[in-house]
């Protein structure tokens, strides 16, 4: 079974244009998005995303199995979780971005984004008085055990966007592949005040 090729080639563009960011060096970061039919187009294990092709994306069931024989991303049942939880999410990216990288190994559990006006980028958030929560997960080769400390984080959050892996860089999604992009941009120029905050302060 064959992604939609036109989904398909927005997660190419993706790919290209967070490599030119740096922001999926090697093989890192895995994409994917929800098809028409609840079955989700996802990149393949071990696929560099700046040179991604339509080969490198394949098809797997709501639960994460192949619906096509290959191997999906290692971090699927990251990806399936948050489909499950959020209907509205159509797209998750997961770059790993040097800010988010280092961030993730100086924060705590949660990182507290609040009085920027930049968090307006986020879908439905208003005013930047807004405190954006991301919660910070400890690394784990045991992905679902991981998936499932990070479902049941997400479940008592109203807003959430995103959430940093302690170094292994964020996930983020949202309603189509512009929304996750734009959350994508928004979340590095935050991470990046944050970091330089925390330069300042020392």
């Amino acid at each position: 079974m064959k992604a939609d090729s036109q989904i398909a080639k927005k997660m190419i563009d993706a790919g290209e244009q967070l490599y030119s960011k740096g922001m999926v060096p090697a093989t890192s970061g895995n994409f994917s998005a929800r098809l028409p039919d609840g079955n989700i187009a996802i990149t393949v294990s071990g696929a560099h995303k700046g040179r991604l092709t339509l080969d490198d994306i394949m098809c797997i069931d709501h639960l994460g199995n192949s619906l096509d024989g290959r191997k999906p991303s290692a971090e699927t049942l990251l990806h399936t979780a948050i489909y499950q939880r959020y209907q509205s999410a159509n797209v998750v990216l997961h770059p790993h971005s040097v800010n988010a990288t280092v961030l993730s190994r100086i924060s705590r559990d949660w990182l507290m984004l609040e009085d920027y006006e930049i968090v307006k980028a986020f879908s439905g958030i208003e005013t930047h008085e807004h405190c954006l929560k991301v919660p910070v997960f400890d690394n784990d080769q045991d992905i679902a055990r991981l998936s499932k400390k990070a479902d049941e984080t997400l479940a008592t959050l109203d807003h959430a966007f995103g959430y940093l892996i302690r170094g292994h860089g964020f996930y983020t999604w949202g309603d189509s592949m512009n929304d996750v992009l734009r959350h994508v941009e928004a979340f590095e120029f935050l991470f990046e005040c944050e970091l330089m905050l925390k330069r300042i302060k020392e």
